[in-house]
């Protein structure tokens, strides 16, 4: 009988029985010693052993004496110390720590004494001095003094493994964790082990240098290459001071788009955390780098706010400014690991753009000055007051806000200005995503986890890349991939080197043909998409490909496999929940059904709400550029990020009031006629709603005067004559939770597979996405993150490059309704007659300077021949 996923599940693990210290403690068979002493509260030092990377025993800090029974049952002792973090508990073991056997103090003692050897006494001006595993352990498990009195090997430092990531490899104690986690968890060639022993004297006898971490850099480990050409305009420190060069100890060619903006060897989108589980000083940061120490600190648990991955993460501030964040501890959701955007992109909370007054435009002269708050919620009251009563106001909240400040969005909307035109994408959307979201996602809980897709068994990708787009999700599929728990197929234009990573089946489709592909999938991969726990992971870019989202829905409903949307946004989850969109209002309410809407109004205390839809959007910016609309209301968004950003500067600024809620000054700000300053996530309490419909609170980490958005619109409200509440979250909370999930739910209209179009000679078809390390303004402040981002490239096939004249390095031009871009060319595994350019890279913020989205026909042209 074949055993069912929740059998499995429920199946009890075999327990094995070993003693620790004189203490009988029982575990799962297959558990370490190491894990089995701390169940039993027991410590063992240790340097390399980390719980989410596989055992290597490399640094032997972890020595215990271990006794086992041979095969007649006697307890025999081995004959010498093992390592603990390597070896498995068995039936009968009897297993001695420092804390009762003399050997293994001794051993670890020893063990201790030659990390120190060469180690430098340079704690007081290390990064990790403090909060130092190696600082701590040796005070525990050391000598009181040291028997070294020659001199110590010294290198070169820092290297500059990455513009964000610096080494000093005098520190380093070769534990291997950094490798480990670039190869075990994000799979990128980053840095590696190289080197055997302790080298050759001099470097004289055969070149050998000794056991060190380094990049794939042969100068900086000291590899000689005879070809080689010393590069001085690249920032690397050989073994003798020297310029080091990227040539080639990569595993593979390093493609364009692969190199970092210095010209190094890509560096990971993950790369910070070999700097949070590094157990010395050696890898540092070039952001934080003698910055601060852990004692002047004061740390704050919270939740990163760049994605929808709902991370949890610490953030570490000195006499009230950030100075880093690190990884938080959460086994349900990132584990202990974060992007490098969510590590080090969070400057532009404290921008030299923040806004901190409020600004009103003075109707004689037309300029912008500051004021007090009372004059601008004076007139941004009147103003919208009078524009609801003229020809109304639309609401574009944005994506990026918290559940609470979403909601005070939605609830502003019906009961201050009486409209359902309100929508929170600040990105290209369609009908067809608005009934998808209503009818499949809002207000469904907790639906596909983490833990549910490492597990799947089938992951289906439609319209989403996970590294690019959801870093924690990518990484847990990963791991789902390496353990062979599943199973990933994607629906894309060509191979990513995300989809490489997750060893991905390729379903090659050209951008709009994503439905068709859905309903035309082969018979095997329907199949395992028919087993139990498969699931179906859809982007927020199928809104824009026609079909996509109802041919979702379909496969789902004929191979049983879950089907969960997955924004890119940190905030759009929650702000679906909170009812900001508008046909629907909070608990998946429709607007239209006369019962949802007293339900509503009962818990809000008004009388009536709007009945009829409101416009989405882009019917917003269309009615306000016409001034159908009077009046809009603006809260955190991207121009670049809108389908036609020129356009809707224009609408926006064609209409009568723009009231802006923001934090940072922009181009929206310019044309607006108050713009009131709202608080960062960092100056605030409030929650995310992740990818998995996880709710994920965080508390305020500075004291600020700044107010959140729920706070202005009260005030706002107020100035109008209305009583909007909310006045504390536990208020907001409880109001909230009143709206239970409405049951009465139409399901989404079926909408046809759109047809991908057909590029004549001398065009293609584009397809783009954005992808994690951008040019986007949650980045601004940072020029060492900004150094490890993917250089921007134009992909084409060999036979469309060749049909324009273009060889790989080419520099292609290509032309959309309203202008152009140049980038240089990568001949790619993809269909003909596709071009595939980043979405809002340097240089490439293709819908602002072409006019053309995915889907589009965009003209090319060979313009540049690379020498």
């Amino acid at each position: 009988m074949t055993q069912t996923a929740d059998t499995a599940k429920e199946t009890k693990p075999e327990l094995v029985t070993a003693t620790i210290d004189g203490r009988e403690v029982s575990v799962p068979k297959g558990t370490l010693i190491i894990r089995a002493a701390e169940q039993a509260g027991i410590q063992i030092p240790r340097f390399c052993d980390h719980p989410l990377l596989a055992p290597a025993g490399a640094c032997r800090q972890c020595l215990v004496d271990v006794a086992m029974p041979d095969r007649e049952g006697n307890v025999r002792p081995m004959p010498k110390p093992q390592a603990s973090c390597t070896m498995e508990v068995t039936p009968g073991m009897q297993v001695a720590t420092q804390h009762t056997s003399e050997v293994a103090d001794k051993a670890q003692h020893g063990i201790m004494e030659f990390l120190l050897v060469n180690h430098p006494l340079d704690c007081p001006v290390c990064d990790k001095g403090g909060e130092c595993p190696l600082q701590n352990q040796a005070m525990s498990n050391g000598r009181a003094e040291s028997r070294f009195v020659d001199i110590k090997r010294t290198f070169p430092k820092p290297i500059a493994v990455s513009t964000q990531i610096l080494l000093d490899r005098d520190r380093c104690i070769l534990c291997q964790r950094c490798t480990r986690f670039s190869s075990q968890i994000a799979g990128d060639a980053f840095i590696a082990l190289q080197g055997r022993g302790a080298g050759s004297p001099g470097r004289d006898v055969h070149a050998l240098n000794g056991s060190q971490i380094g990049t794939f850099d042969a100068d900086v480990l000291d590899f000689s290459h005879e070809s080689e050409v010393h590069d001085s305009a690249i920032p690397y420190a050989g073994p003798d001071g020297a310029p080091g060069t990227t040539v080639g100890h990569a595993t593979a060619p390093v493609g364009a788009a692969e190199m970092d903006t210095s010209g190094r060897p890509f560096s990971s989108y993950f790369s910070g955390n070999t700097i949070q589980i590094c157990p010395v000083g050696a890898l540092t940061s070039a952001m934080y780098r003698f910055r601060s120490r852990p004692f002047d600190l004061v740390s704050t648990p919270s939740v990163a706010e760049h994605d929808a991955s709902g991370s949890a993460i610490r953030v570490d501030n000195r006499r009230g400014k950030v100075v880093r964040r690190l990884a938080g501890n959460d086994p349900e959701v990132n584990e202990e690991w974060i992007t490098d955007k969510d590590r080090f992109a969070f400057h532009w909370q404290d921008a030299p753009d923040r806004l901190r007054m409020p600004l009103v435009r003075d109707q004689a002269t037309g300029v912008m000055h500051e004021t007090s708050w009372s004059h601008a919620l004076s007139v941004a009251g009147e103003e919208l007051a009078r524009a609801a009563a003229d020809g109304g106001v639309g609401l574009l909240p944005g994506g990026h806000l918290t559940l609470e400040d979403s909601y005070a969005w939605s609830k502003f909307a019906r009961t201050v200005l009486g409209t359902n035109d309100i929508d929170f994408r600040a990105r290209p959307g369609s009908d067809e995503e608005s009934a998808f979201l209503a009818a499949g996602v809002a207000s469904t809980g907790l639906g596909v986890t983490y833990s549910d897709v490492e597990t799947a068994g089938r992951v289906l990708l439609v319209a989403l890349e996970p590294e690019e787009e959801c870093g924690t999700l990518f990484l847990r599929l990963r791991k789902g991939v390496l353990a062979k728990t599943t199973a990933v197929t994607t629906l894309a234009p060509f191979t990513s080197r995300g989809t490489t990573k997750l060893s991905a089946d390729l379903v090659e489709v050209v951008p709009g043909g994503e439905a068709a592909a859905l309903d035309a999938l082969d018979a095997e991969l329907v199949e395992q998409l028919s087993q139990p726990g498969a699931v179906v992971l859809v982007g927020e870019r199928a809104a824009v490909l026609p079909g996509t989202l109802s041919a979702a829905v379909r496969l789902a409903e004929r191979t049983g496999a879950r089907l969960q949307w997955v924004p890119r946004r940190a905030g759009e989850r929650g702000a679906l929940e909170a009812g900001a969109l508008p046909g629907l209002l909070p608990g998946a309410r429709p607007v239209t059904d006369p019962t949802a809407r007293a339900d509503a109004g009962a818990i809000w205390h008004v009388d009536a709400l709007p009945a009829a839809p409101g416009r989405d959007h882009r019917a917003i910016l269309a009615a306000a550029g016409t001034r159908e609309l009077t009046g809009v209301v603006v809260g955190g968004i991207d121009l670049s990020d809108l389908p036609d950003p020129n356009e809707a500067l224009r609408q926006l600024g064609a209409a009568d009031v723009v009231v802006q809620l923001e934090v940072r000054r922009n181009a929206i700000s310019e044309l607006a006629d108050v713009v009131l300053p709202v608080a960062p996530p960092v100056e605030k309490a409030g929650s995310f709603v992740n990818w998995e419909g996880r709710v994920r609170p965080f508390g305020q980490v500075l004291t600020s005067h700044a107010l959140p958005d729920r706070a202005v619109l009260r005030d706002l409200a107020a100035e109008m004559g209305h009583d909007l509440g909310l006045s504390t979250l536990a208020e907001l909370h409880a109001e909230l939770a009143e709206f239970d999930p409405w049951s009465a739910r139409t399901p989404a209209p079926a909408e046809a597979p759109g047809t991908a179009a057909t590029a004549p000679a001398g065009s293609a078809v584009l397809a783009t996405w954005r992808l994690q390390l951008d040019s986007g303004r949650g980045q601004d402040g940072e020029p060492h993150l900004a150094g490890t981002a993917h250089k921007p490239v134009l992909r084409l096939s060999t036979a469309t490059a060749a049909a324009i004249g273009a060889a790989d390095g080419t520099r292609v031009r290509l032309t959309g309704p309203t202008g152009s871009l140049g980038l240089p060319l990568v001949v790619t595994a993809m269909p003909d007659g596709v071009v595939w350019v980043p979405e809002h890279s340097a240089g490439s913020a293709v819908r602002g300077q072409t006019g053309a989205g995915a889907g589009s026909v965009v003209t090319l042209t060979a313009v540049e021949v690379a020498k």
